[in-house]
């Protein structure tokens, strides 16, 4: 949630804050290692589109505490199995419009990720324009893991690092390491911790130099490229969301977890 003080927007579960043409959105949930909400993914929406519409030069995220984002948040998941066709088709479309709205933001756009980035948390982290992390940071598209589908950033993956690795990330839903990520194609640089936050500042000030206009009709530019394929992309990936939270092996994958046991699947 959002208000709105003396021309400043003040948001539940993140910091906006701005120096010098630069603005840093930070997720400020740390003693849930900054694991999604539903409020989380409203205020970050609504965060970015306040920054697509002001005079900041760049946008940069990062996570309060140890962790970037720990992915979805457990009070979340608590109420998954209670929840109707039509609530699961609402919160399969927030994240979907969370991360189009990243990848679609014209400012250009910075992650400086200092600790874990695990399921969402990964999709906020590398869908950025520049992603920069410490060498201990872990990244994961957990969702197989617990009976999801990580259909909406399953997308936005294949465009980043090709059909046959998103398979198998998607697929073993393992942990990977900042090196690895970056041998994807997914982390520009790798940056020792005690350099991130310079490191970053110093990527900001080089696109500051940068003509605004011509960063914006350039990323305008890249996002046209895919908007046919990414329209029909989302579209599946939406059903397949839907379709996918009906099934026994999501109401047992989230119940196992919540009871923490080994979960028992279904047959394919």
């Amino acid at each position: 949630m959002s208000a709105r003080w003396g021309g400043f927007v003040s948001y539940t579960t993140i910091l906006v804050t701005e120096d010098e043409g630069v603005r840093r959105i930070t997720l400020n949930r740390p003693e849930r290692r900054n694991a999604m909400t539903p409020e989380m993914q409203e205020d970050l929406i609504a965060a970015m589109q306040e920054a697509a519409t002001s005079d900041c030069c760049a946008v940069v995220f990062a996570g309060a505490g140890d962790a970037f984002c720990a992915g979805l948040d457990l009070s979340a998941l608590q109420r998954m199995n209670d929840k109707t066709a039509a609530e699961h088709t609402e919160d399969a479309e927030r994240i979907a419009l969370l991360f189009r709205t990243l990848y679609e933001l014209s400012k250009p756009t910075i992650a400086a990720v200092h600790g874990a980035a695990i399921a969402g948390g990964t999709g906020l982290a590398t869908m950025c324009d520049f992603t920069l992390a410490v060498p201990a940071a872990k990244f994961g598209y957990t969702e197989v893991r617990i009976g999801f589908v990580p259909a909406v950033v399953s997308a936005f993956l294949v465009l980043q690092v090709g059909e046959k690795a998103a398979r198998d990330l998607l697929l073993t839903g393992r942990l990977f390491t900042s090196e690895e990520a970056q041998r994807l194609g997914l982390v520009n640089e790798v940056v020792p911790k005690e350099k991130l936050a310079a490191r970053t500042l110093e990527l900001a000030e080089l696109l500051k130099a940068n003509s605004p206009e011509a960063m914006a009709a350039t990323k305008r530019l890249l996002r046209a490229q895919n908007k046919a394929w990414l329209d029909s992309a989302i579209a599946q990936a939406l059903a397949a969301n839907a379709e996918a939270r009906t099934t026994h092996d999501f109401r047992e994958g989230v119940a196992a977890f919540l009871e923490k046991r080994k979960p028992i699947w279904g047959k394919a």
